[in-house]
């Protein structure tokens, strides 16, 4: 066990959530405050000159704000990004995610009053993730480039598989967000299957990232509800702490039995149900993150004969989930991020009589 500490860089332009925020971090042995700034463009010089081990990310700050503070770090010196914020929705959300989409790796909720039910949670929360994140090898983010058309010709694989797929099924954790919201961007509005997701974040968040995605994806994005029975061309996330499954009939199932891998949601859950009732009629796949959840449930729906896809090492922001899966034999497709809608674009065919309404 080393005994070097993870030096943090703090932005945020409240002096007094700033000094309560290096307060909490530094209640932490293994963790040293070397920074604190009150705007992005400040942000941006202090990463130039003082490389830190995680940056602590606001979202609202003069000069330059959390987003814009976020994209040009990952441009030119990338480092761990944690954005903290307050929950919000609107445009304070969908600047969260997009900078998430620009680089940053987490996000936490701001810590309420120490006099708040919640406190110590969310500040463990927060600490284990700025931790968490110190280990993360981020690398240089440049423009997106487009995506590369469909090709014409399929796979005999993906032809003889493409009648069956009736539900998809996706697990994603530590920079999942903006992976999930290519893969999503990249399908059309007629899109011919539901498609289930279990993303792991930080409570109080999700409602925000729904209103994201269907704001930039051509796609209907809900939070499920029990008894649903999903629809093709729209997409069902899994509530906070709540597992979701899927009964043979078609319906959402929503529980709060115990949490799996430590998760609630659990990816685990989701491809276990899929599994269980609908055998090859389901794809399944598995994005980055940390650990292993999802990934011998992966493994279950193939020896089901599903389809199951996982992420590639290089596109992954940490390759623990999809590569347990990897290594387990549990993937039938190994995949870049920007390649994964094009596979269920080719695989789910539009013929194959999906919706059971």
């Amino acid at each position: 066990m080393t005994d070097r500490k993870i030096n943090v860089l703090v932005a945020e332009d409240s002096p007094a959530t700033c000094m309560f925020l290096v307060h909490l971090l530094e209640s932490d042995p293994q963790i040293r405050v070397i920074g604190v700034v009150n705007d992005g463009q400040a942000a941006l010089d202090h990463v130039k000159e003082n490389k830190p081990d995680v940056v602590l990310m606001d979202i609202h700050m003069p000069r330059l704000n959390g987003f814009e503070a976020t994209r040009r770090i990952m441009e030119t010196q990338p480092v761990p990004i944690v954005i903290c914020s307050a929950t919000a929705t609107g445009k304070d959300i969908v600047t969260t995610f997009q900078a998430m989409e620009a680089g940053a790796i987490a996000c936490v909720q701001k810590p309420l009053g120490r006099e708040h039910g919640d406190f110590e949670a969310m500040a463990a929360q927060l600490l284990e993730t700025v931790k968490l994140m110190s280990e993360v090898k981020v690398v240089r983010r440049t423009a997106r480039s487009r995506r590369v058309p469909l090709p014409a010709a399929r796979p005999a694989e993906w032809q003889r598989a493409s009648a069956k797929i009736k539900l998809i099924g996706i697990g994603a954790s530590t920079g999942g967000p903006p992976v999930l919201q290519t893969i999503l961007a990249g399908l059309p509005k007629d899109f011919p299957a539901p498609v289930l997701v279990v993303q792991h974040i930080a409570h109080g968040f999700l409602a925000g990232m729904a209103e994201w995605l269907n704001q930039t994806t051509g796609l209907q994005v809900h939070i499920a509800s029990y008894g649903t029975t999903p629809l093709p061309g729209h997409v069902y996330l899994a509530p906070d702490d709540f597992h979701m499954g899927i009964r043979a009939s078609g319906a959402i199932v929503l529980t709060r039995e115990e949490p799996e891998n430590h998760l609630r949601p659990a990816v685990s859950f989701l491809f276990r149900s899929l599994a269980a009732e609908y055998g090859p009629n389901a794809l399944g796949v598995l994005l980055t993150g940390m650990g292993r959840d999802g990934a011998e449930e992966l493994k279950a729906m193939k020896d089901k004969g599903a389809i199951t896809i996982a992420q590639d090492q290089e596109s992954s922001v940490v390759h623990g989930m999809p590569g347990v899966a990897i290594a387990l034999g549990a993937a039938t497709h190994v995949l870049p991020a920007d390649k994964i809608a094009d596979a269920l674009v080719a695989l789910v065919d539009p013929s194959n009589g999906v919706s059971r309404s």
